[in-house]
């Protein structure tokens, strides 16, 4: 549906989105993940024909688009603001779209009250848009982007403004909608939560380039750099020495997965991996904090900088308590060398 070739746009010498390959397929639902400044929202610009870009191809559903204007592309945007028309009501935002593809109003009204249904505001036609919550907002203005029947919905931090309750809520349902629908999905957001529940394939952008990218499960199990690895919340990175399935770190032996490479490395051990046990590697809590499933753990061990660990809520240590850990394989990731690009 989708594909860029080497896809650059700079402002002067700058190159906020530099030389990106990436693909879409039909059906499909991808997310754009990274920190601010690392061209994710310039590139949904890109696509979208709001940003010319300065060098490389994008193509929808194998044609050029290069001079093609963005109302002629076929795609509809949603934004974080969700820009939605104050002096019209709900139905008229959601019929927006729907004027451009012709037909009677009567056409319209069916087709606009069909959309609200889908979206969870049955009725809402003739409700002021001052008078809706932001969560309401939000899927009137997913209903007006889903209107024309885009080949390709772009979403830009769509759930950005909203509380976290709500954004968890919606996030699930969102899925459930694109999935039901068969819609190609091309979604922007910082919220690493919120792209792992909603998408087939995430993919984090560094400095304008592609650092990673797979589907939710891979990234994280498997991240391709030390930058990735901090960018998903891990702080347990260290340099290690890989010999035999072990790693020689700051904390002591560290037993490596199988077929691990060997030799100077950096190695992450995620939370889940650092194991209270009765012998170990002795050290002092530092925090705890509640999780709701689980308490997680900021130690001080003897030797070595400090540890984050997770642990079930009975009986978890208190601040002070000593403690001893050991480390799970499992839950150890020797990363590829991080080019300082994150390519």
């Amino acid at each position: 549906m989708l594909r860029l070739d080497g896809v650059s746009v700079r402002f002067g010498e700058r190159a906020v989105v530099d030389d990106v390959d990436l693909e879409v397929a039909e059906h499909e639902i991808v997310c754009v993940l990274g920190p601010s400044g690392s061209g994710k929202s310039t590139l949904l610009r890109a696509v979208a024909g709001l940003q010319p870009v300065s060098a490389g191809r994008v193509t929808l559903g194998g044609a050029d688009q290069a001079g093609v204007p963005v109302h002629r592309r076929g795609v509809g945007l949603m934004f974080q603001d969700h820009q939605l028309f104050p002096h019209r009501d709900v139905g008229g935002n959601v019929a927006f779209g729907l004027r451009m593809r012709g037909g009677g109003r009567g056409s319209h009204d069916a087709q606009v009250a069909e959309l609200l249904e889908l979206v969870g505001l049955p009725g809402a036609q003739d409700r002021a848009v001052a008078s809706l919550s932001g969560g309401e907002q939000q899927r009137v203005a997913l209903a007006r982007a889903l209107a024309p029947s885009p080949r390709l919905l772009m979403l830009d931090e769509p759930l950005g403004q909203l509380d976290r309750g709500l954004r968890e809520r919606l996030v699930v349902e969102l899925q459930g909608l694109f999935t039901r629908l068969g819609t190609t999905v091309l979604a922007v957001t910082h919220d690493q939560g919120e792209a792992f529940a909603l998408a087939d394939r995430v993919v984090v952008m560094r400095d304008g380039r592609v650092a990673q990218a797979g589907t939710p499960l891979e990234v994280w199990q498997r991240p391709a750099s030390e930058f990735v690895a901090r960018f998903l919340g891990f702080e347990n990175v260290v340099p290690a020495v890989v010999a035999g399935g072990v790693a020689g770190t700051p904390w002591g032996k560290v037993p490596v997965p199988a077929g691990s490479p060997e030799g100077g490395q950096r190695l992450l051990i995620r939370p889940a991996g650092v194991v209270l046990t009765e012998d170990g590697l002795r050290c002092e809590v530092v925090s705890r904090t509640f999780r709701g499933t689980h308490v997680a753990l900021l130690l001080r061990p003897e030797t070595g900088p400090p540890l984050e660990a997770e642990c079930g809520l009975a009986g978890a240590p208190a601040a002070g308590d000593r403690v001893a850990v050991s480390f799970t394989p499992a839950e150890v990731v020797v990363l590829p060398t991080d080019c300082g690009r994150g390519d």
